[in-house]
């Protein structure tokens, strides 16, 4: 039985999800694979910490190139994270002729095609399964399943932390600092959580996946970003009343030659699929224009889930070196020269409907004046929602638009803050009406 040698870098949380696949489930890979997996090395800063992991003498080692620089080691699995050391690293590892591994989606989005240019030149493959979506095969389906499709639109629920948070507020009614701290307490959200509730690590995973389903280079920098903090239970229990709830959606339109690419609190009826999704798990609904719309549906990080979709790139590089056929797939799906810039579109330019909140002092000609100017920038209103009167003298009003444009929107609401008759600053959720039923998967 031939024998393919492995190095891990990084002994973190998914690191040792993947030596305990690896160790445990060695007997299973083989049989599917006709391939010993033998996990040589495992490099990291920490040889102390008690991993509960029990390894052979001399795997664990302190120092990377020792894997880098090993000639008999062919895969070589990044978990370190972060987009400066893990860029360099991998680059000497692909001009060692090494395949890799990564779940590191903050690198894909920011260096992925340098990464995928080099590897190409090197006839190297580059797994990256586990950078979106954890256990949920969406790079896969993108790039294998669904290759006989042009992608119309894809609609995610792709950060846990947010998703946890979200459903926190809206089934306990807690407020979003305690349900931050306890997705903190349980693992779910970082030290350090701006990452996650800005929605920058949901734009990093819409870049690669955009990249992907279009085959345009990776852009992450043109992709609308905008975080759940400003979401207060008011909204949420007003949406609810509307029938909708709130996720942080990433959103991704082919729009003829431009692509809509934006992520940000969205309102989805409770008809739709994605309104089920609670907790710490994803969920994405991909429109293909054979398929029609399909959903997947899992565990979108941790331990074990996201250490599952390494092992399945491992293998995938595994039978591919068996059969002589390295870089079998394309990385983005394309063969490289037919990857083509295609340009996001600017959110000012999007089309959609629109949840607007405003807190307006309680007399008459308040709501005339209101959509008089609405109306003005050709905004219709399809229904009203008025809140009883608080402390202050004020009382949230609540307006649901038909479809409108985000310019006129964003002037609209430019010239009513400047009313006398409104406090603070109006609320903006933007409404996305399409979307797997529940009913049609039933």
């Amino acid at each position: 039985m031939k024998t393919i040698n492995i190095g891990i870098i990084g002994y973190g949380t998914v690191g040792t999800g993947v030596t305990k696949i690896l160790l445990e489930n060695r007997h299973l890979i083989e049989k599917k694979t006709g391939t010993r997996l033998h996990l040589k090395y495992i490099a990291d800063i920490d040889l102390v910490t008690d991993r509960k992991v029990k390894l052979e003498e001399g795997v664990l080692i302190g120092n990377a190139d020792t894997i880098l620089n090993d000639p008999e080691i062919h895969i070589i699995v990044e978990t370190v994270g972060g987009d400066t050391f893990a860029k360099d690293l991998l680059l000497k590892a692909i001009e060692k002729g090494k395949h890799i591994v990564t779940a590191n989606k903050a690198l894909l989005a920011k260096h992925g095609d340098l990464i995928f240019e080099n590897a190409l030149k090197k006839n190297v493959t580059i797994g990256f399964e586990a950078s979106v979506g954890g256990c949920m095969p969406v790079i896969k389906t993108l790039r294998e399943s669904l290759v006989g499709n042009a992608i119309n639109a894809m609609l995610g629920i792709l950060n846990g932390t947010c998703n946890y948070i979200l459903s926190k507020i809206s089934c306990d009614k807690t407020p979003f600092a305690a349900a931050l701290k306890e997705a903190q307490m349980n693992g779910y959200a970082e030290a350090d959580p701006t990452f996650d509730i800005e929605g920058i690590d949901t734009a990093h995973k819409l870049a690669i996946l955009v990249s992907i389903a279009y085959g345009a280079p990776i852009n992450f920098k043109d992709i609308y970003v905008e975080g759940i903090s400003k979401i207060s239970p008011l909204d949420i229990e007003i949406a609810e009343q509307f029938g909708y709830r709130i996720k942080l959606l990433a959103i991704s339109k082919w729009r003829e030659e431009m692509i809509e690419a934006r992520v940000h609190p969205t309102m989805i009826p409770m008809s739709n699929l994605l309104s089920g999704v609670n907790g710490s798990l994803n969920a994405i609904e991909i429109q293909g224009n054979a398929v029609g719309s399909m959903a997947l549906y899992g565990h979108g990080a941790g331990m074990m889930p996201t250490a599952s979709a390494i092992i399945s790139d491992i293998t995938d590089i595994v039978r591919d070196m068996v059969s002589g056929a390295a870089a079998r797939v394309p990385a983005l799906g394309f063969q490289r020269e037919h990857i083509r810039p295609i340009p996001i579109m600017p959110i000012s330019d999007i089309d959609t409907f629109y949840y607007i909140r405003f807190s307006a002092i309680d007399k008459p000609g308040v709501l005339s004046s209101i959509s008089g100017i609405l109306g003005n920038h050709n905004i219709s209103i399809r229904s009203v929602h008025q809140k009883g009167q608080n402390q202050k003298g004020a009382v949230p009003i609540v307006m649901m638009t038909y479809m409108a444009r985000e310019s006129n929107i964003q002037a609209a609401l430019s010239e009513i803050s400047d009313l006398h008759i409104i406090e603070g600053e109006p609320v903006l959720i933007r409404v996305e009406e399409s979307g797997p039923s529940k009913s049609a998967l039933s």
